[in-house]
């Protein structure tokens, strides 16, 4: 049976992407059989033949699924999911985004879900649906990995997402913390987050940093069988 991790953030600008490369090339590097997974991508010229993220994703660790399989609804308006579908007359259908899941949890043992924005970004806000991320991993019972900046402001934003997450039962199995420094004031976010929030965090990257420093069995164990976990 694939395992599933889902890759969220603070906000749009954490560095998801960034981050998802390093654990899918990573597990690859150690073996793992690895894969990607994203519901939505806005932003992307699919006319240039290079769809954004997954683009990133595919390149960085030299995945061979085609953008279709890796992510089943590709928008060029840079703006949120919702407005994009709305814009281009394609509105996200959750069944579609499960037999995509199904069909690349098929070829993979690890399948690694990139979300869009923050934990609240819609997917679908149109008269008919109203779909967010939230959704989504639920439908697929997925437990979450948070991406934040190492920075100011961390800790604030870290743990609204920490708390809301736990209001809507849905399991977090850690943290990363981004365009890490090692400052005295990052180290205080890291302790603080870990002592108030209640996770743990996984790993500290370093901006241009070619992969996490953590073993990818410790990244493995992170991923789910479908039922999500007990975690915050």
């Amino acid at each position: 049976m694939s395992r599933g991790l889902f890759i969220t953030a603070t906000g749009t600008d954490a560095g998801k992407t960034y981050v998802t490369a390093r654990i899918v090339r990573q597990l690859c590097a150690a073996g793992y059989d690895a894969g990607y997974y994203k519901a939505a991508l806005s932003g992307a010229d699919e006319t240039a033949g290079l769809p954004g993220d997954a683009d990133y994703v595919k390149r960085f660790a030299g995945l061979t699924d085609s953008y279709s399989e890796m992510v089943p609804y590709i928008y060029s308006a840079a703006v949120s999911p919702h407005l994009a579908a709305r814009w281009e007359g394609r509105p996200v259908d959750l069944e579609h985004v499960k037999r995509g899941y199904d069909a690349i949890s098929g070829k993979h043992a690890y399948i690694t879900m990139e979300g869009s924005g923050g934990i609240l970004c819609p997917i679908r806000y149109d008269d008919s649906c109203h779909l967010f991320l939230e959704d989504i991993i639920r439908a697929l019972e997925l437990p979450s990995l948070v991406v934040a900046d190492a920075g100011l402001g961390t800790i604030n934003a870290t743990l609204l997402t920490l708390e809301y997450m736990r209001r809507r039962e849905l399991p977090v199995r850690g943290i990363i913390l981004n365009r890490w420094t090692g400052s005295p004031m990052e180290e205080d976010n890291r302790r603080m987050i870990e002592e108030l929030g209640g996770v743990p965090v996984i790993a500290c990257l370093e901006a241009g940093a070619e992969e996490l420093p953590v073993s990818a069995e410790t990244l493995a164990a992170l991923y789910g069988a479908g039922n999500g976990g007990n975690d915050v």
